[in-house]
């Protein structure tokens, strides 16, 4: 982008001539062009702008870059460090065009200069540092790090600039180290922390030692407690590992611990920060991932078999036994097991006549028959876990559908390979009538992974008569187990939520766990219902009424569309079908 496509966009109506005329003209070639010249033709482009800040920035950038190479005298680098000296001129708007040119001088120098433009511009860098330190030029701290880093200013450079402004007294590092520590003391006392942690790494000073790193602690500055262990070296660190342990900070003592290796220094703090990750993980129901944490260490192993015996997860207990030959776990397991019957709701409290698999064309007949008789299923839906980071999920494994008194599992892989047409109309059949009201929970979820992954099957395009029980109690923590302890008095044993539901057969206690959670949305239901007032002339309407779906097109719609899907004359009708008041049932068709 040139100057005659930039000028215009930055510049009003009323200087664009003026502005483009002047820029090309003092930018085609800078060796003529004073750097308060410079200065002040940037200020007017970015002051008559008309775009966006940060458009404005990026696009002078780009030309600061571009123009450095049309021949500055006496060289770029000397060219940016007076403009640098002038821009106190600019007041208020100083530090950000500071930022502007240094960045477009960091550009540039990735090319090259000569090595006396910037050996001249280390000096004059080095004596703006010593300006601001002395408090006879005021530069921002963030302005004065960058330009100590883009001129690569040392200590050397600070010793000669002071020497040359007092020769008349003998100036040695020592005195140039003094200089610098009573500026960065003065950063400290003013709360400056990362600033004084960056000035110490970058011009090598290295004492102030542990009084200092547990002044950022108590200040809570752990980046610059981080930043400034890790240039102090490993005894810093072990410091800094201390310090966390001690504040309980796990997290990141451990990433500490990690990253710079001192497992051996601290044992008992690494396995204590592993076994907190671990707890993280089991408590997200994430067991083989959290298998895979542990790496084969036996310690952590054993603990990951503690999690699973206080989550009640049988399978993973016998699992991680016979896997890694644990022996002495088989007594306290049981007992365990008997204490997880009285905290977590079982599938026979449920009175359920049996769970029923269906992976062939015959059983998913009678289950749509069976189903369709009936005027309220829950439905839920299963898929093995992704743990790739950005990989795509899973195709849904299994979809639940619970009756009063049954609960049907239908192994969605399997039928949609081998009958897809069967299953797409037999679903149809259940997900699209009108007389049967679907109860799911956070039900869009499932919507949405099921259009994933049978785009080709029309039953997953839409709903009829959908009740998302989520949205009629809005629970704002533990999700369906937690309202399942709140409405039934004991909640749901979530451990096998992220179990491979796509091994075949199914273990029992992950059928159990599938069952649980269709069927256990008609008996919070019945609970909605027994609780909802009574519906009576001039009332409004029951609530729970008032969240039914009507019907839900899984494809995206406008909020006024989505509005009039919803239809209160439907749930009304639906609910004359609930008490009684509609006999007729809808015929079951053979395919």
């Amino acid at each position: 982008m040139g100057l005659n496509e930039i000028f215009p966009v930055l510049l009003n109506k009323d200087r664009a001539r003026q502005g483009v005329a002047l820029s090309l003209h003092a930018f085609s070639d800078l060796s003529h062009v004073s750097p308060v010249v410079f200065v002040y033709l940037l200020k007017e482009c970015y002051a008559h702008g008309t775009c966006t800040a940060s458009k404005k920035f990026r696009t002078l950038q780009h030309q600061i870059h571009q123009v450095l190479y049309n021949s500055p005298q006496p060289g770029p680098a000397v060219f940016v460090a007076r403009c640098l000296y002038l821009m106190q001129i600019l007041e208020a708007d100083s530090d950000g065009f500071c930022h502007l040119i240094v960045s477009s001088l960091r550009r540039y120098l990735k090319v090259g200069t000569i090595a006396e433009d910037f050996h001249e511009a280390k000096s004059i860098a080095a004596q703006l540092f010593l300006f601001t330190a002395g408090g006879s030029t005021v530069y921002s701290e963030g302005v004065l790090v960058k330009i100590l880093e883009v001129f690569d200013v040392t200590l050397v450079d600070i010793e000669n600039a002071m020497h040359t402004a007092d020769k008349n007294n003998s100036i040695s590092s020592e005195l140039a180290i003094a200089f610098i520590e009573k500026y960065i003391l003065m950063l400290v006392e003013s709360k400056s922390y990362m600033t004084a942690v960056t000035l110490l790494e970058h011009f090598s000073i290295c004492h102030s030692g542990e009084s200092f790193l547990i002044k950022l602690m108590e200040n809570k500055e752990y980046r610059a407690a981080e930043k400034w262990a890790t240039f102090m070296g490993k005894p810093m660190l072990c410091l800094l590992v201390q310090q966390y342990s001690d504040r309980n900070m796990l997290k990141n003592a451990y990433e500490i611990i990690k990253k710079h290796n001192l497992q051996q220094q601290f044992p008992e703090t690494y396995h204590k920060c592993k076994e907190s990750s671990l707890k993280k993980l089991a408590e997200k129901a994430c067991w083989d991932v959290a298998e895979l944490k542990t790496k084969g260490d036996k310690r952590l192993v054993e603990y990951l078999v503690y999690l699973a015996m206080e989550a009640g997860y049988s399978e993973k207990i016998d699992e991680l036994c016979d896997r890694y030959s644990f022996k002495g776990f088989a007594n306290e397991t049981e007992h365990r097991r008997s204490l997880l019957r009285d905290r977590y709701l079982q599938l026979n409290e449920l009175v359920l006549e049996g769970i029923i698999w269906v992976d062939e064309v015959n059983g998913l007949h009678n289950a749509t028959c069976h189903i369709e008789e009936c005027k309220v299923v829950g439905i839920d839906c299963e898929w093995k876990p992704n743990y790739e980071k950005g990989s795509k999920p899973n195709k849904v494994s299994i979809m639940q559908i619970a009756s009063e008194n049954m609960v049907f599992i239908f192994d969605l892989i399997k039928l949609s390979e081998d009958v897809p047409e069967i299953l797409d109309n037999c679903l149809a059949r259940i997900l699209h009538s009108p007389g049967i009201l679907k109860l799911g929970y956070n039900f869009q979820c499932d919507v949405k992974q099921l259009a994933f992954s049978y785009g080709e099957l029309k039953c997953f395009r839409h709903y009829e008569m959908l009740l998302d029980v989520q949205n009629v109690f809005k629970e704002p923590r533990g999700g369906l187990s937690g309202l399942a302890k709140k409405i039934l008095g004991a909640a749901l044993n979530k451990t096998r939520r992220n179990s491979n539901w796509e091994q075949r057969p199914l273990s029992q206690n992950q059928l159990e766990y599938a069952a649980l959670d269709a069927a256990v949305l008609i008996h919070i239901f019945r609970h909605v219902r027994r609780s909802a007032p009574a519906a009576s002339e001039g009332n409004a309407k029951i609530e729970w009424k008032s969240h039914i779906v009507s019907r839900m097109d899984n494809t995206k719609k406008t909020k006024k569309e989505a509005k009039n899907k919803k239809s209160d004359s439907g749930a009304d009708s639906f609910d004359c079908f609930l008490l009684g008041k509609v006999s007729e049932t809808k015929p079951c068709h053979a395919n």
